[in-house]
């Protein structure tokens, strides 16, 4: 039995989650995104509140006490420093009266202006001033309320280079006094591709954890579709690369009831029990795969949904159209020729021409040494093709490698298992 301090820090720990980046994002639109660091210190302070507060008596809704108790603390700052703070241009004459101050806070705290901060937050840390990798780590930073070592998950890195990445975005942002907009014309496009890919990014994480002990993290999952689904509610962000995204990851969510058994143990594509495939999701997904047809632009992720719509569709494994997903795949790699695609697609040649053929595509990957070094899946899928050849030896090296690579208990177990049955 848990603690009421336990059940305190897991609510908190979940509701940061899912309402800290909206907080920063409005308090950020008043203050100014080279205040950033300002905003996130009145989030904290709201959060650190809420763990004192709480141990008395929970809301009865905890997320408007949060965005309550920051709106507080915002008008409070305003009252204390309007006149020595440079707030955000858009806002600076109405922050100089305590009255207009509070009448402009009250009302960026509403529904619609606070997905509008939102989607200026994202579009803020997808700046091209600043460099990709940075773009990418604030934005899962600020926006959906990543931890650094989440992040470094996420981007193959390690803590310390993604705290300082953080850092020095911050302090570009000040120094060039960057803007809390939405971008518009040919500098959108730009813009929501790096959008894109931070979401996608964030719903891998949740797809196929980091963590420890979880390989599931659906609430990681459900953030990244909440951020393309409110792509798709502004008229302005509305393209159908955001719908074939949104159609990916939905379909790709269906499968969660059937990916772990009843002993937590990974079950992998060929084993899984299709009834249990979440047909509303399903469903969802090609709703918003259909939405995704129009207009001219093939993005990646409308190659990527449609294989997965191709699995999702067979009834079973066996009667997988194979041939069909390898013409898919064969156009993605001339919109997304990455090492990961061309290892999916040797997988795929894999199940059409044998392991062999399978395994030289994967050792024709460019810098595949250094993948299988760096990298568990490559590592892991290379261990399965050359047990399928017979190669035990460069099989358990490769599982051992492998296991090595993941942090993972759950992936951990799987592997240990598959070299076991090699030796």
């Amino acid at each position: 039995m848990q603690s009421p301090t336990q059940d305190i820090n897991q609510l908190t720990d979940h509701l940061f989650r899912h309402e800290a980046g909206k907080m920063v994002a409005i308090i950020t639109r008043i203050f100014g995104l080279p205040n950033i660091e300002m905003a996130e210190d009145v989030v904290q302070e709201a959060f650190a509140q809420a763990v004192k507060d709480w141990r008395l008596q929970i809301p009865t809704n905890p997320s408007g006490w949060l965005m309550q108790t920051a709106k507080n603390k915002t008008i409070d700052i305003i009252r204390r420093e309007r006149h020595k703070e440079k707030f955000a241009e858009e806002n600076a004459l109405l922050l100089k009266s305590e009255y207009t101050a509070a009448y402009t806070v009250e009302n960026l705290f509403m529904p619609n202006e606070i997905k509008d901060s939102q989607l200026r937050m994202i579009f803020a840390c997808c700046h091209p001033a600043l460099d990709e990798r940075d773009q990418i780590a604030l934005t899962l930073k600020t926006c959906s309320g990543f931890s650094v070592d989440e992040i470094s998950v996420a981007l193959i890195s390690n803590p310390e280079t993604i705290k300082k990445r953080i850092q020095r975005t911050k302090q570009h942002i000040t120094e060039h006094n960057l803007q809390f907009n939405i971008p518009l014309g040919n500098e959108l496009k730009n813009r929501l591709d790096i959008v894109l890919h931070c979401i996608y990014l964030l719903f891998n994480e949740g797809y196929n954890s980091g963590h420890k002990d979880d390989l599931i993290r659906k609430d990681l999952c459900e953030e990244a579709m909440r951020l393309a689904l409110m792509l798709t509610e502004n008229e302005i962000t509305n393209q159908p690369k955001c719908a074939a995204l949104i159609a990916l990851m939905s379909l790709l969510s269906s499968r969660f009831g059937s990916r772990l058994d009843e002993n937590g143990e990974i079950v992998l594509l060929v084993d899984q029990n299709r009834s249990k495939w979440d047909l509303a999701l399903i469903n969802f997904g090609l709703d918003y795969l259909n939405k995704a047809s129009s207009g001219e632009e093939l993005s990646e992720y409308h190659l990527e949904a449609a294989i997965v719509a191709e699995h999702t569709l067979a009834p079973s494994f066996a009667e997988t159209n194979w041939s069909r997903i390898l013409d898919i795949y064969d156009l993605l790699m001339t919109v997304s020729p990455s090492p990961m695609v061309r290892l999916n697609r040797a997988i795929v040649i894999g199940k059409m021409k044998g392991h062999q053929v399978a395994l030289h595509e994967i050792n024709s990957i460019p810098e595949i040494e250094k993948l299988k070094n760096t990298h568990y899946l490559f590592a892991a899928i290379a261990a399965d093709m050359y047990s399928q050849v017979g190669n035990s030896s460069e099989a358990i090296n490769h599982f051992k490698k492998a296991i090595e690579l993941t942090k993972s208990s759950v992936e951990k177990k799987l592997l240990m298992k598959k070299m076991r049955a090699v030796e």
